[in-house]
């Protein structure tokens, strides 16, 4: 029986006594925890295969099996000592209380019990329970954060280092100097605008919202503007392919850069002097597919499936601040946004990544008439 509750957590009471299993269980409900109750091992098994308990009240002198092998059989399915079990015993035998510690309660209750001496340590140890959780959370979250911000101002600062460093060179071109000092300038204000992004809202940064919009047009033309330098150098030539029309798709446009630029970099990774395409097309109705095609090795079939798994390495020669989380970063702000990140192999060799996005509710004629201004220096192939 479970009963549900306004609640401070989750506590599973193991009694073959009927009676004590409803007092129990009220006076912990009245507290605000969510009870569940068990009459033998077998059932409180079957319940912790059901739900997860933030404490477990367990009777040691019970049928069947006992209370230490019921303790025992529940470590083994939990799979670790994470949750804390108190026994409630009516013996005040030394031996068999330091024997249960040695098995891993955290704490006994003796009957016939004081409600206020068993609340007093059921709430003591939920407490601790609850709060070592939160920090655990907190943790994963913060060097998930860390995680995210890292991988994304990697790209902008390595546009800016590679521009610098050709800056440095000794035979840099004059009339080339300005176009490096807009790259390291663009690039360092977009690694700001990460930062910004994350601090003001990382939640929404990845999301999008009802109004977020951004043109596929101005996407494809800064993705060809910003890594002109690293293409030309590599001795890739890129082919921009536009809509017919300028399209608005559901998505931060910062984020959408995200997304297309880690693409553009790993073709230049990984398939260097072999042909670019980015292009846009229609996709599924009320859907745009941005394509960024190459006709590098390709994916061997073999690794196709971990592609987009976290911490997954394309090769293991990778540079040395490569992380393995771009395609499951952008696979995963891409489904946020309700859209589709794939990976398809080319007939003749190459790689093709297929980002689908929905197409954003059309706002007033100045919003679409701002988000799909566009400057662009490089040659424009229509399909």
């Amino acid at each position: 029986m479970t009963t549900p509750a306004n609640s401070q957590g989750r506590i599973l009471v193991v009694d073959d006594q009927a009676a004590n299993l409803r007092v129990v269980g009220a006076l912990l409900t009245r507290q605000g925890y969510a009870v569940t109750t068990a009459s033998s091992g077998d059932e409180a098994l079957a319940r912790c295969r059901e739900a997860d308990f933030d404490l477990i009240l367990l009777d040691v002198m019970m049928p069947s099996m006992d209370g230490f092998e019921a303790l025992a059989a529940l470590r083994n399915a939990m799979g670790n000592g994470r949750v804390p079990v108190i026994f409630v015993t009516a013996a005040h035998d030394r031996d068999l209380l330091l024997r249960a510690f040695d098995a891993g309660v955290v704490d006994y209750v003796t009957k016939p019990f004081l409600p206020e001496e068993l609340l007093a340590r059921v709430n003591a140890h939920i407490g601790l329970k609850l709060t070592v959780d939160r920090l655990e959370r907190v943790a994963r979250e913060r060097e998930e954060l860390v995680s995210l911000v890292a991988h994304d101002l990697k790209n902008p600062l390595t546009s800016a280092l590679f521009a610098s460093e050709l800056l440095l060179e000794d035979q840099c071109k004059p009339e080339r100097v300005p176009r490096y000092l807009k790259i390291i300038h663009e690039s360092a204000t977009d690694a700001l605008g990460y930062i910004h992004h994350y601090l003001e809202s990382r939640h929404d940064s990845r999301r999008g919202n009802g109004r977020a919009r951004a043109s596929v047009t101005a996407t494809l033309h800064w993705l060809l503007q910003r890594y002109e330098v690293q293409l030309e150098a590599t001795g890739i030539e890129a082919e921009l392919h536009l809509p017919p029309r300028d399209a608005l798709v559901a998505i931060d446009e910062r984020v959408l850069r995200q997304v297309t630029e880690n693409l553009v970099t790993n073709a230049i990774k990984y398939a260097p002097g072999a042909p670019l395409t980015i292009a846009a097309r229609m996709g599924a109705p009320g859907y745009w597919q941005i394509v960024v095609s190459d006709r590098g090795p390709g994916i061997p079939a073999a690794h196709q499936r971990d592609l987009f798994k976290p911490f997954t390495r394309l090769t293991e020669e990778e540079d040395g601040i490569s992380s393995g989380l771009g395609l499951s970063l952008a696979r995963q702000i891409v489904s946020a946004a309700g859209g589709q990140l794939w990976y398809e192999p080319r007939r003749r060799g190459g790689a093709r990544f297929i980002v689908e996005l929905p197409e954003a509710a059309t706002g007033s004629a100045e919003d679409a008439a701002e988000a799909s201004e566009v400057e662009g220096t490089a040659a424009v192939q229509r399909e």
